[in-house]
């Protein structure tokens, strides 16, 4: 027989958007089901930084945007919900540094400082004296200035297992081309159907959000209405594995908008670090081979670090897919993406930090519509797999 579950909320994506918006909804006393089609976390969450940051970046140009302002509060919502006093509880997530710190390189210094220095980043961006500088950059070699940003990193992988605390018996993993999503004559989804036999399962939700990142342009076309364009804006990110290196958490700036190297570190079980790159290698190294992006990232590091000994380094790339709504030129959206269609509502955060934000809007609708918490939370047939968390982005590079 079809098993049958019926709840106020249906996730589609357990993404960081899914996974945020799955756990404020929970306590505020929503029934929700998550369904996910691979792992939790498994895609675009896992594959970036961790950095919790306030738009510093953003403001290269010299001016603040609307994205620099929008995101701005989230590093101490955030803040708050390590610290056990937020909308959620994610005081067993692991901080990997309290700050971000941005450098540069020798030549460009006074022009950076003066900037910084501006009433507009003010409480954002501390310049610091040497004695304050970071272990990485004590070093005698090392050229430049060190400014302290008001944002930090975290070690995903716990944001995801605190997210999902209690919660992974709520989840479905779903074979999307095995299931169908049902509509009526107005195109509201009456269900999704999934599996067969005794595996079979309809779920009604009152709601559906659709958060499955670069999976919802295709979610979006099951559905078979004309709902909003994606956009897929692609890295090839870098890593590599310095023997016995300090970690390093720090944007690189040279002379243009984009960082010249964003790096993060992120720990291994053999007590190393991975040294994670991204910034402006990542945003232009798409068409280039692994071969080619490696040796790109060791040039660069070479002439920043040259202190640094990578002889005995090991190197390896990942490509990842930031997916958004699309904009005119490609042009990164400004902040967190929600409309609302029929019964559903297309969501993407287009950005980690933003996940609260995405939150926020979808909380909204549902107030605007008035819909409150009305059913009890579903149970999981034993024979419905649930979704397991995934693995760190580094996992299998160096085997």
């Amino acid at each position: 027989m079809t098993q049958h579950l019926d709840t106020d909320i249906a996730i589609l994506g357990g993404g960081i958007a899914g996974l945020w918006l799955f756990r404020r909804l929970s306590e505020l006393g929503y029934s929700t089901l998550l369904l996910e089609s691979s792992t939790l976390g498994g895609e675009q969450t896992i594959k970036s930084q961790g950095i919790i940051h306030g738009g510093t970046k953003y403001a290269l140009s010299g001016n603040l945007t609307k994205a620099s302002e929008c995101i701005a509060s989230m590093p101490q919502r955030w803040r708050d919900c390590m610290e056990g006093n937020g909308e959620i509880d994610l005081t067993q997530a692991q901080l990997l540094s309290p700050h971000h710190y941005m450098w540069s390189s020798s030549g460009i210094g006074s022009k950076l400082t003066t900037f910084f220095a501006s009433k507009a980043l003010r409480g954002r961006v501390d310049a610091l004296d040497k004695s304050q500088y970071p272990e990485f950059f004590q070093h005698p070699k090392f050229r430049g200035n060190i400014y302290k940003l008001n944002e930090f990193v975290l070690d995903i992988g716990s944001v995801i297992t605190a997210l999902t605390e209690g919660l992974l018996q709520r989840t479905i993993k779903i074979d999307w081309q095995h299931s169908q999503l049902e509509t009526d004559e107005q195109g509201q989804i009456t269900a999704i159907t999934t599996g067969g036999g005794e595996d079979a399962c309809m779920i009604r939700a009152r709601r559906y959000v659709f958060a499955a990142g670069a999976g919802t342009a295709d979610l979006i076309s099951r559905w078979g209405i004309d709902g909003p364009e994606m956009q897929l804006r692609p890295l090839h990110m870098c890593m590599v594995k310095v023997p016995n290196a300090a970690p390093l958490f720090a944007h690189c700036i040279g002379t243009s908008t984009v960082p010249r190297l964003t790096i993060t570190s992120h720990p291994t079980a053999d007590g190393q670090w991975i040294w994670y790159i991204g910034g402006e290698p990542a945003e232009t190294g798409v068409n280039r081979t692994p071969d080619e992006q490696i040796a790109v990232c060791q040039q660069e590091l070479k002439a920043l670090m040259p202190w640094v000994d990578l002889s005995s380094a090991q190197w390896a790339t990942l490509r990842a897919n930031r997916a958004e709504p699309k904009q005119n030129s490609l042009l990164r959206p400004d902040a967190a993406f929600c409309k609302s269609i029929n019964n559903c509502f297309i969501t993407w955060p287009t950005k980690l930090a933003l996940a609260p934000n995405l939150s926020d809007e979808v909380i909204k609708h549902l107030n605007q519509q008035e819909i409150k918490p009305q059913f009890p939370q579903p149970e999981r047939s034993p024979l419905l797999q649930g979704a397991e968390i995934c693995q760190p982005f580094w996992s299998d590079a160096f085997s």
